[in-house]
């Protein structure tokens, strides 16, 4: 029987082998998609002026996400902050690239071999005999993982304890660095502008679930897009944000006794 194209997942409905093959399948796709898209962009990025033409100027899209995690450093010697790099490490932009490359190629064969080898005695009902999920048990599962990984990014990667921190930036986007947050447990944690909260956020999501909350107010929020990596928004630009900047330097410039030009010069082009 002849199905129409927005119903081929029908032929898995049934089958759970075959359907985590399509599921390894996506994500080997995905990881791949990432890794050769980082490569290119950094095959086209130019790092050596990361404050008039930084990288969302240069129309990049994966090295954005990338900075926010905590990677500065590149094989190539560079570093996103304007440094020298001698050692980048696995920890750069081509090693994370990499390991994505090479995590596709795994799930690929995976997902082959899920597809060859569909019909295990694990998918099959003990009672029934007939191919079955048990569903509680992979929700159960996937809930468990994902609150361990979840927890491990928030406790350690975001704090530091054992990892780079984040990329936290101010609303001028002119000292973004990467460091380490320290969780905010108070209010104060759901403001879209307080950093700590990511922290604080993702450890509470491993129990009571609030990745809600930081999805919706934190992850997507000020903190967490920081404008010297994605660009400005109309935030910025409606509340004169750089306006204002601009005119504190030339006003304390010309306070100085140093005429108009020499005021641009000093305090706004050389930054």
């Amino acid at each position: 029987m002849g199905l129409p194209w927005y119903r081929v997942h029908t032929v898995v409905l049934n089958d759970p082998g075959r359907l985590i093959a399509v599921h390894l399948m996506h994500t080997a796709l995905v990881s791949g998609w990432a890794g050769s898209m980082a490569l290119y962009e950094l095959a086209v990025f130019d790092p050596s002026d990361p404050v008039l033409d930084p990288m969302w100027r240069q129309g990049m899209f994966v090295i954005p996400f990338m900075t926010r995690l905590g990677i500065t450093k590149s094989w190539g010697g560079w570093s996103i902050t304007g440094e020298t790099v001698t050692n980048a490490g696995i920890w750069s932009y081509e090693g994370v690239a990499a390991v994505h490359i090479v995590l596709s190629g795994l799930l690929f064969l995976a997902a082959i071999w899920h597809w060859v080898y569909w019909d295990l005695e694990l998918f099959r009902d003990e009672r029934t005999g007939k191919p079955s999920l048990d569903l509680p048990k992979i929700f159960g599962i996937h809930l468990f993982l994902s609150g361990v990984l979840c927890f491990a990014f928030g406790a350690f990667h975001v704090t530091g304890l054992f990892g780079p921190g984040i990329w936290i930036s101010d609303p001028y986007g002119l000292t973004g660095k990467v460091q380490p947050v320290a969780p905010a447990w108070g209010a104060e944690g759901f403001d879209p502008f307080v950093p700590g909260g990511i922290a604080s956020h993702h450890i509470a999501a491993a129990v009571f679930f609030a990745a809600f909350v930081v999805a919706g107010t934190m992850w997507y929020g000020s903190a967490a897009t920081p404008i010297e990596l994605f660009g400005p928004t109309r935030y910025q630009w409606d509340q004169g944000f750089f306006q204002q900047e601009i005119d504190r330097r030339i006003r304390s410039s010309k306070a100085e006794n140093l005429s108009l030009s020499e005021a641009w010069s000093k305090k706004f082009l050389k930054n």
